[in-house]
């Protein structure tokens, strides 16, 4: 267990680590010290989850800002099973519902990286998980809190990388430093119109024109498209004129029924700022001799 000290200035008697064997090892070879296992949590409810199901069917759904694009059927027909209207739209609420549950957890991880005098965190983990049906979502970041060895606490605020080990080894002989993490997500709901529907249920649309058998599905082309621009925007305005390295861009799409579907893209990096030009680190020293 990790010794609270009373103040920051007090050297923990132990300390936990999330760090495997090797990366430990390369933390102490570039003079890292760990002082403790660090991590925060949220959980984040909003009602509006569940607008989209609830819009669905009335009229085009225009109460937001944000990406908006309309799709019109092209056969004129009105009947109450024919999809006359379709709709791509950017969940702006959700966006930022998860924006705001990550921040509660990312600063309750930072504030027990200060309270242990910690200089960064490392090997940082994050995951959110949803409760079924309640429309909440629950946040929880881990790390491992390092300080520089000999030295003593700092009032910093602490910087903070999904890296650890040898990629953070060459981070630092790249001539960057890690300033933090960086995560953002982008939801994009897709209501789809009567020649998605079509083409989504594999039946092809050559009943209704003279299209071929093979067919690209636009709507939900276009709604992959703008999530994966959006979270890359949303990245690229946390960085404030520094680089983002180790990006890692994941999309899944989710299905509430049918001809209505979210789109979801979630990036995480690393924020780095250039301290100076590439330099190799030292060799690392063996710390444990055979013989």
């Amino acid at each position: 267990m990790t010794a609270h000290p009373e103040s920051a200035d007090v050297t923990p008697s132990s300390f936990t680590s999330g760090l495997s064997v090797a990366d430990f090892a390369a933390c102490l070879a570039m003079g890292l010290e760990p002082v403790g296992l660090v991590q925060g949590f949220c959980a984040m409810q909003s009602s509006n989850y569940a607008v989209g199901a609830m819009q669905r069917g009335l009229s085009p759904y225009q109460g937001q800002s944000g990406y908006v694009e309309n799709y019109q059927c092209p056969h004129g027909m009105v009947a109450g099973e024919h999809r006359m209207w379709g709709q791509n739209y950017e969940q702006t609420w959700i966006e930022q519902t998860w924006s705001q549950g990550f921040a509660s957890a990312y600063a309750r991880m930072l504030e027990e990286a200060t309270h242990l005098g910690a200089v960064g965190v490392v090997g940082v983990v994050d995951t959110q998980s949803a409760l079924v049906g309640a429309g909440v979502i629950e946040f929880h970041l881990r790390g491992t809190a390092v300080r520089l060895a000999g030295s003593s606490a700092t009032s910093a605020t602490p910087w903070t990388t999904y890296l650890a080990g040898q990629r953070l080894v060459k981070v630092f002989e790249a001539g960057f430093a890690p300033v933090s993490v960086v995560a953002s997500v982008a939801s994009v709901r897709v209501w789809a119109y009567c020649i998605t529907e079509y083409l989504m249920g594999g039946s092809g649309v050559s009943a209704w024109s003279s299209s071929p058998s093979s067919t690209e599905i636009d709507q939900i082309v276009r709604a992959h498209t703008q999530s994966r621009a959006i979270v890359r925007a949303t990245a690229q305005s946390q960085l404030r004129g520094d680089k983002l390295q180790g990006v890692q861009l994941t999309v899944a799409q989710h299905e509430y029924e049918r001809g209505d579907l979210e789109v979801q893209a979630m990036l995480r990096g690393n924020r780095v700022r250039r301290f100076r030009d590439y330099e190799a680190l030292p060799a690392p020293q063996p710390t444990v001799r055979l013989s």
